[in-house]
């Protein structure tokens, strides 16, 4: 079993939501990121996402953006980026780690070296945004050879049609994308995104997580409430762009960051109180 199907199956049994923090490589320098990374599972992430910088991130709101900006102006670069994930896994063999970004570093660094070295630096899935179903074959089967997961996509325009396809090859779970539009950049109607999340379940066995609009404490409860996962990324990394603004030295971002963290992952694993499965 792989360490994502593990931990959801784990979560599933004690009744619990994941809690899926996301930042980006690093943002603002790689060794604050380092640092980040390290504290998130005592923090209570169950999951990780660690976002590839890119210099278009088309589908990410201005916080993301940003970030993606710091981090390549700090000199973060996909090679750097798996030194970072090896470092992880010297400490952490358990936190499931998924990177998410765009196709184009990958393909620049080589798509099958890409794949080899992420598996062997201990990464268990990758989330590309800008690679539909219909064109990732070129990632998912070198990625496929390195067990690593192709986690897809499905948004509020996802069609019966569409679903097929993007369930058709999907691993490790589906990310469902709460609004149309990209990150951070508006809210979610609750009702909606529960309607939408038993569609899914009632189509795949995958896990189904939620991303792209959830901002607080009380907006995660409500979707780790019906959900598999509620994914946390423009609010986290405003705290690194906060912590810069008022010139904050390393180890106050980190501890600002990470008590944000500790306080999103309690909201979720108290959302459904008494439903744990023995």
């Amino acid at each position: 079993m792989s360490r994502i199907a593990g931990r959801f199956a784990e979560l599933k049994r004690s009744g619990r939501a994941a809690f899926v923090p996301f930042i980006t490589a690093g943002d603002p320098d790689a060794e604050t990121s380092f640092a980040i990374l390290e504290q998130l599972p005592k923090a209570g992430a169950d999951l990780i996402e660690l976002g590839m910088p890119f210099s278009d991130p088309m589908a990410d709101g201005p916080a993301i953006q940003a970030s993606s900006q710091r981090a390549l102006a700090s000199g973060m670069t996909l090679a750097r980026l798996l030194d970072m994930v090896r470092r992880f896994r010297a400490r952490d063999r358990a936190t499931p780690l998924v990177l998410m970004g765009y196709y184009n570093p990958i393909h620049a660094f080589g798509t099958a070296r890409f794949a080899k070295e992420a598996s062997m630096a201990g990464v268990d899935g990758l989330i590309i945004v800008d690679l539909p179903p219909e064109e990732d074959d070129v990632l998912r089967t070198p990625a496929a050879a390195q067990s690593l997961d192709i986690v897809r996509l499905a948004t509020p325009t996802t069609d019966e049609r569409r679903l097929d396809t993007i369930l058709n090859g999907a691993g490790g779970f589906i990310y469902y994308v709460s609004i149309a539009g990209v990150t951070g950049t508006k809210s979610f109607s609750t009702d909606d995104v529960r309607h939408a999340v038993a569609r899914l379940k009632a189509r795949t066995g995958l896990p189904c997580a939620v991303g792209f609009g959830i901002k607080t404490a009380e907006q995660a409860a409500e979707i780790a409430r019906f959900a598999d996962g509620a994914v946390v990324g423009s609010s986290i990394v405003a705290r690194v762009a906060q912590g810069i603004e008022k010139r904050l030295k390393r180890a106050a971002i980190v501890r600002d960051v990470t008590e944000f963290c500790a306080t999103l992952a309690q909201s979720v694993h108290g959302a459904r109180p008494g439903i744990g499965v023995e």
